[in-house]
C-alpha cells in the first residue's frame, strides 16, 4: 500500500510503500473466522480528519537566530547583517518583474519582519502562527527531560543566502506557497549556471506554516535550502529538533554525533508516529490469529 503520512496524523507529506505479509496457514485460520488478514487495509481506512501542520508542531519551540558563516559571535553580528539583507531584499523587489500587487504583498510582510527584528533586542516573540496540533500528537511528543528542546541549534548560513531565505519566507507568508526560481528578483539569484534551466525551480523551498511539510530527507544534512523556516523573522533553515518534530520523534529522543550525522538520522527514519500506527494495525491481525 502507498501510505500518505499526512493522512495519518504526521505533519509531513511523506509517501511510502509499506509491505506486510501473513503466513498462508495463519491467513486461512483468520479468514475462517470471517476476519480480514490485510492489516494495512485498516490503516488506509483510518485517516485523521484533524491534520497536523508545520506551524502547529513548531509553535512551542524556542525561536532561534540564524547562524552566520565565518563569524564567532552570532548575536553581535546578526542584527547588522539581517538589516543589510532587509535593505537588499527591498531594493531587489522594487526593481523586480513581479506584478505590482504581488510586490506590495511581499513588501508588506518584509516591513512587518523589519519591525520584529528591531524589537528583538528587548522583547522578541515569534509571529502568531496558523498552527494546528492534535491532542494525540501532543501526547506523543511528550517533553524533553531537560525542559527545553534538545538538538535545537541553528546552522550557519552565508549572508547572501540569508537574503534569499528572507525573501522566500516573506513570499510564502504573503502567498501561502514557496517561490519558484522564476519568482526571485534578479539581484537575489545565486551564482549557479543552471539557475534558469528549470531543473532546480525549488532550489530554495519554504515549509508552509499552514500545511504539512514536504518530505524530510537526509539531504537536509547537505544544506538547508529545501527546509527554510516559515517565520521570516528567524531567517534560517530548520534545526535538527524541528526536523525531528516533522518526523514525529518524541522530544525525549536525543540525536548523537555531529550535526550532519544528526540530520541524516532524522531524514532516513520512518516517522515513529506512523510506525506506531502501522504496528497497531499489524497487532490486530496477530491478535486475531492468537485468539481461539
Amino acid at each position: 500500500f502507498l501510505i500518505r503520512s499526512e493522512e495519518h496524523g504526521v505533519p509531513q507529506a511523506r509517501h511510502r510503500v509499506i509491505v506486510a505479509g501473513v503466513r498462508k496457514d495463519l491467513a486461512a485460520r483468520i479468514r475462517g473466522r470471517g476476519l480480514a488478514v490485510e492489516p494495512l487495509i485498516t490503516i488506509m481506512g483510518d485517516k485523521n480528519s484533524d491534520k497536523a501542520n508545520v506551524a502547529g508542531v513548531l509553535a512551542n519551540i524556542e525561536s532561534r537566530y540564524s547562524g552566520l558563516s565565518r563569524r564567532q559571535d552570532r548575536e553581535s553580528g546578526w542584527d547588522s547583517v539581517i538589516d543589510q539583507q532587509i535593505r537588499a531584499v527591498r531594493s531587489s523587489l522594487e526593481s523586480s518583474e513581479l506584478q505590482v500587487n504581488d510586490r506590495e504583498r511581499v513588501l508588506k510582510v518584509l516591513k512587518q519582519v523589519e519591525g520584529e527584528v528591531r524589537d528583538r533586542s528587548t522583547n522578541w516573540n515569534p509571529r502568531e502562527t496558523l498552527g494546528s496540533y492534535p491532542n494525540e500528537l501532543m501526547t506523543w511528543y511528550g517533553q524533553s527531560p531537560l525542559g527545553r528542546p534538545l538538538n535545537h541549534e541553528s546552522r550557519s548560513h552565508m549572508a547572501s543566502d540569508l537574503g534569499r531565505y528572507l525573501f522566500a519566507a516573506c513570499y510564502a507568508t504573503a502567498f501561502g506557497s514557496s517561490p519558484k526560481a522564476s519568482d526571485f528578483p534578479r539581484p537575489l539569484w545565486p551564482d549557479h549556471a543552471n539557475w534558469q534551466s528549470g531543473k532546480f525551480a525549488d532550489r530554495f523551498r519554504v515549509q508552509i506554516a499552514s500545511e504539512p511539510s514536504t518530505t524530510v530527507t537526509s539531504h537536509i544534512s547537505k544544506d538547508g535550502h529545501y527546509f527554510i523556516h516559515p517565520d521570516p523573522s528567524q531567517c534560517r533553515s530548520l534545526t535538527v529538533r524541528e526536523a525531528a518534530r516533522l518526523q514525529t520523534f518524541p522530544d525525549d529522543y536525543v540525536f548523537l554525533g555531529n550535526r550532519t550525522q544528526q540530520y541524516v538520522q532524522v531524514g532516513n527514519a520512518v516517522p515513529p508516529y506512523l510506525a506506531h500506527k502501522i504496528a497497531q494495525s499489524v497487532y490486530r491481525v496477530w491478535a486475531h490469529q492468537q485468539s481461539g
